[in-house]
């Protein structure tokens, strides 16, 4: 009996389309697995979906998809023994850049069914204010204040049309509008304050930009409230010496507590507000890369 690989795609991923999804099927077939095909309908419904693979014991699960349906497929199998392997068909595919994944399907197929799996750890955010907290992995980063309000306020109808066109434009209409509020947070026990904050779980941020310079658990605090600071700083990122400016705090760290009123994004999607609390899921997610 031939071994089963689930494909869980994207259907709306800006470079995805169901000739690409058929030629990847076609591509494992050929390799001597069967493969199973799972459309994501709605958002979080990856998750729901790799779940419900899980059942089926299979080889593999490829998400096909941008860096969101891989956030979603990973926190549905995240804690398993099932690997997770990657397609990249998204916006940006920062993941897939971090890990040297080629973007065309055969080399990305190809590695999937080839390589071995290797244990990653992930990022852990818990958001504490709800009465049902919600608990994510990231496996890239949490952007909280100014990116996570510019990812919050991306028009969907734009990002289907153009992808990163549409972060760039809610990136400019909040930087016209950036009056943040200022955070709190407790890093491994010690008290620091700023009004935007990166964790990095990866090194790269939004394609090729480098914010951390190994896959660790990193936190980038910038201090600075004015919008001078902010393209400061956005500049400093897109040069790669932005850890270098005496008003941003960047430590390598395990356990986050932040405190304050501001949006948090995870992997390119928005998750909710502060309060939260982010930690190391340990060698919790077997990836093929």
């Amino acid at each position: 009996m031939r071994s089963l690989i689930v494909i869980i795609a994207n259907p709306a991923a800006r470079s995805s389309s169901a000739g690409k999804i058929e030629k990847a099927s076609s591509i494992i077939n050929e390799e001597g697995f069967k493969t199973e095909i799972l459309l994501t309908e709605k958002s979080s419904h990856a998750v729901d979906l790799a779940r419900a693979a899980l059942n089926k014991n299979p080889h593999l699960i490829i998400a096909a998809g941008g860096d969101g349906t891989i956030n979603e497929v990973m926190n549905g199998i995240a804690g398993s023994q099932t690997p997770l392997a990657i397609l990249p068909m998204g916006t940006t595919n920062v993941l897939a850049k971090e890990l040297g994944i080629p973007e065309n399907i055969h080399g990305a197929v190809e590695l999937a069914v080839s390589n071995k799996p290797k244990m990653v750890s992930l990022g852990r955010i818990e958001l504490v204010h709800n009465t049902l907290p919600i608990t994510r992995y990231f496996c890239l980063m949490a952007g909280i204040g100014y990116d996570g309000k510019a990812v919050h306020d991306v028009n969907l109808k734009i990002k289907n049309i153009s992808g990163k066109t549409a972060y760039i434009l809610s990136g400019l209409k909040n930087f016209l509008s950036y009056t943040p509020d200022e955070l709190n947070l407790t890093v491994d026990g010690i008290q620091h304050s700023g009004y935007s904050a990166i964790i990095c779980n990866a090194s790269r941020y939004g394609g090729h930009m480098k914010v951390a310079p190994e896959p660790f658990l990193y936190t980038c605090i910038f201090k600075g409230k004015r919008r001078r600071d902010l393209l400061r700083y956005v500049l400093g990122i897109m040069r790669g010496n932005h850890i270098k400016s005496p008003d941003v705090v960047y430590l390598k760290s395990s356990v986050i507590e932040v405190k304050g009123n501001a949006h948090i994004q995870i992997d390119g999607d928005y998750i909710g507000k502060t309060p939260a609390k982010i930690t190391v899921g340990k060698n919790i997610l077997r990836l093929v890369y």
